[in-house]
C-alpha cells in the first residue's frame, strides 16, 4: 500500500486575476455571475478582483482551472496563476494598518 505524504511543493493554490468590463447592465450581470461562479467554486476574495483557491494537488488545481475556464465572460481580461503551498508560504500581506505613536502615559500625581 502506497502512502501519499503531504508536500508543501505538490500542494497548489490558483489565484485568478480579472479585470471586466462594467460599462453596460449585460456587463454588470456577467462580471457578478463570474464572481459568483468563482465562489461557487470554492475560491475566496483575496482583493475585489483576485480570488484565490487552496488545492490539495496539481490534479485538483488543473480540475479548478478547467472549471475557471468554462465561465469566462465574453469580454475582459482573466489571468490563472499556480503556485505551490511552499511558495505561498512567502506571502506578506498589509490591511492598511498605519503605525501610529504611542499616547502619552498618565501624570504621576505626587502626594506629600
Amino acid at each position: 500500500m502506497e502512502q501519499n505524504r503531504l508536500n508543501a511543493y505538490h500542494i497548489m493554490w490558483l489565484f485568478v486575476f480579472f479585470d471586466l468590463p462594467t460599462n453596460t447592465k449585460k456587463e454588470r450581470k456577467a462580471a457578478a455571475r463570474f464572481r459568483k461562479d468563482l465562489m461557487r467554486d470554492g475560491f475566496s476574495m483575496m482583493q475585489y478582483s483576485v480570488y484565490n483557491r487552496h488545492c490539495a494537488s496539481k490534479e485538483s488545481a488543473d480540475v479548478h482551472e478547467k472549471r475557471v475556464k468554462n465561465f469566462i465572460p465574453e469580454k475582459g481580461q482573466v489571468s490563472i496563476l499556480r503556485i505551490t503551498d511552499k511558495q505561498y508560504g512567502n506571502i506578506v500581506n498589509y490591511w492598511g494598518v498605519k503605525e501610529k505613536p504611542l499616547p502619552e502615559g498618565p501624570k504621576q500625581l505626587e502626594i506629600f
